[in-house]
């Protein structure tokens, strides 16, 4: 197996720190508000990473973190007036209502910043100790930049071109900064903001430490895989690693995977040009399993275009793709006994082989995909009602074990409402009955936007999918 090193800028052959056992941590959201479908990309690809690993044997260990301590958070507080945790913990339970719609599996851990807190004053005061932190006047605590001299590895930059601040927050002290590369560890608390005590004032942790700390807890000193989008190369990662590196004086992680960026029709994804969609945005038009299909139709490193075309074009993949499993099933709940076909099984067991020599090459998920398509369209040629029990059901478990890894949901859904369409409809029933006939048309139109078709009947109100 061989994955591209962001480090090393080349395809390596994996080798675990430890035999049948992968270590791996992906930076997860900032919970201050629903998760965006720039956000969904790095969540499916790494789920999709972490199911192959499971599927060639490996035990995974897997960390994705919630960022619940940020300043966006704090400002979205202040303007609702309730405390910060209030809307962390909506928006991570919004999170993974998102996650569960896209089937991503939940992490082993999904550790929040502000529950380890005294794990970040321990890392902080050790780099302090060692000569790679230091306190400004103010409280502020800054990492010594040039006391790291593999600072910029990652990134690949000039350490002398570097600037600060590309995405670090601006604090009060900052003219306390030894060197303008240096990074923020500890900043002190402002007026209205969550704060901590700390040897060095009350205060918060910057934003980089949290995750060097969380990875370290939950997974070690050393990892085998750190991942995130292309945007946290620098200044975030670049940051993690000076900072793990220089606390404990080994390799933090041996293997650094980023995913490319999510254009909208061509263009950047920005809320000024009026194309930024969440996750939850999209489920009001299509199941999120086609949105999961499209992220993994390209290659990971290779940028994505998001359009309505394309979502399309995803979701009559995903509908063959589906169909022809549950094809399989239904022939194999009827097919009769006997011995399974081998001159079949070697067509099908050549494509499995294409399969995984896709994912083996990086995840090459598009490739894995076209191997997958080949296999749907073998099965509809080479299985039929008179095919054996044997040869129908090793086929259906092949590409039932191939859709899982790529996180399609192949069984089909029971046709029933749940909990979120049956309140709907109690409070559609209830604005009729007081009379709110525009608040009973707006929940018709949410219903039918979700696919559900209501009818209004001498008997009750009737309903039907779309």
């Amino acid at each position: 197996m061989k994955i591209y090193n962001s480090l090393s800028l080349s395809k390596e052959e994996f080798k675990p720190l430890e035999e049948g056992k992968v270590k791996m941590y992906v930076c997860g959201p900032t919970v201050y508000n629903f998760i965006h479908i720039g956000n969904a990309r790095p969540m499916i690809f790494f789920d999709t990473v972490r199911r192959y690993f499971e599927y060639k044997g490996y035990d995974v260990n897997f960390v994705s973190n919630f960022t619940d301590v940020d300043d966006k958070i704090i400002k979205a507080a202040n303007e609702e007036g309730v405390a910060p945790e209030v809307i962390s913990e909506r928006y991570i339970k919004e999170c993974k209502q998102d996650m569960a719609g896209m089937n991503i599996r939940p992490a082993t851990t999904h550790p929040q910043a502000t529950k380890e807190i005294d794990g970040m004053i321990e890392m902080i005061s050790t780099l302090i100790e060692k000569g790679h932190a230091y306190a400004a006047a103010d409280g502020t605590v800054y990492f010594r930049v040039k006391s790291f001299p593999g600072y910029g590895k990652l990134s690949h930059k000039d350490m002398d071109a570097l600037m600060s601040g590309f995405r670090e927050i601006k604090v009060t002290g900052e003219e306390g900064k030894e060197d303008p590369n240096d990074f923020v560890l500890w900043k002190p608390k402002k007026e209205g903001e969550p704060y901590w005590e700390s040897p060095w004032c009350q205060g918060r942790p910057g934003w980089h430490i949290e995750c060097s700390v969380m990875s370290k807890k939950y997974l070690g000193e050393q990892i085998d895989i750190h991942g995130g989008g292309e945007d946290l190369i620098f200044p975030h990662h670049e940051n993690e690693i000076a900072q793990s590196e220089a606390a404990s004086g080994k390799t933090f992680s041996n293997y650094w995977m980023h995913n490319a960026f999510l254009n909208i029709d061509n263009k950047k994804m920005s809320k000024s040009l009026g194309n930024f969609f969440t996750v939850r945005d999209i489920s009001e038009k299509y199941d999120l399993q086609v949105l999961r299909f499209f992220m993994l139709s390209a290659h990971y490193r290779s940028p994505l275009n998001f359009s309505a075309d394309l979502m399309e074009a995803a979701k009559n993949g995903l509908t063959r793709i589906v169909t022809s499993v549950q094809r399989l099933n239904e022939l194999e709940a009827k097919a009769q006994e006997g011995p399974a076909d081998q001159a079949v099984l070697d067509k099908f067991e050549e494509l499995k082989k294409k399969y995984e020599a896709a994912m083996d090459d990086d995840f090459n998920t598009a490739d894995a995909i076209s191997a997958l398509f080949e296999m749907v369209k073998l099965a509809n040629i080479e299985i039929n009602e008179t095919s054996s029990k044997a040869t129908v059901k090793a086929v259906y478990d092949m590409m039932e074990k191939f859709c899982y890894i790529l996180g399609i949901i192949t069984e089909k859904k029971e046709e029933s409402l749940d909990a979120e369409v049956e309140a709907l409809i109690v409070q559609r029933q209830e604005a009729r009955k007081n009379k709110d006939f525009a608040k009973a048309d707006e929940i018709r139109d949410r219903l039918q936007a979700m696919g559900i078709i209501l009818k209004d009947t001498r008997e009750g109100v009737k309903w039907e999918r779309a």
